[in-house]
């Protein structure tokens, strides 16, 4: 918390994309300074918890269910693979491509991540009380859920 004085304008204050940018950004340095502490990033905690939530994925599944560019993705997983956290293996219905596994080593790596992300996650939240916690994850919910591309209510939709 700043000692200084804030000089942002009232209406600025006030606008809920400014406030949720401020709290998106303060929320991204944390997690970002605990993975880091451990040589890991967002990407690789993202595709560790897809791994071990829906099982192995080809490359572009793994992109659809982290948000990850397929792109960015191919380093990720090299990342992952060199440390031993994931395995590729060729799929045996489509030679072309691998399936990506989670390794002994990735769900031991996930564990340790999982603690630094929910510590980080309780340090950004410690000024709410747990009623709070969970009527702000449950409005970010809607919110989120609102402007998905595929929800019909959303602008990309129309």
């Amino acid at each position: 918390m700043s000692t200084t004085p804030d000089h942002t304008p009232a209406r600025l204050r006030a606008v809920p994309s400014r406030l949720l940018a401020g709290a998106a950004a303060v929320a991204d340095r944390l997690v970002g300074e605990r993975l880091a502490a451990e040589g890991a990033h967002k990407w690789h905690f993202a595709v560790l918890v897809a791994l071990a939530e829906a099982g192995a994925a080809s490359q572009a599944g793994l992109s659809r269910r982290t948000g990850i560019y397929r792109s960015d993705m191919v380093a990720v997983l090299n990342e992952l693979a060199r440390t031993g956290c994931v395995s590729r293996e060729p799929d045996p219905v489509d030679r072309r491509r691998n399936v990506i596994s989670l390794t002994p080593a990735g769900r031991r790596r996930l564990e340790r991540l999982d603690a630094l992300v929910s510590d980080a996650q309780r340090e950004l939240l410690a000024p709410l009380t747990p009623a709070q916690q969970e009527e702000l994850t449950r409005l970010l919910t809607v919110l989120t859920e609102h402007h998905r591309p595929e929800h019909p209510g959303s602008q990309e939709a129309r």
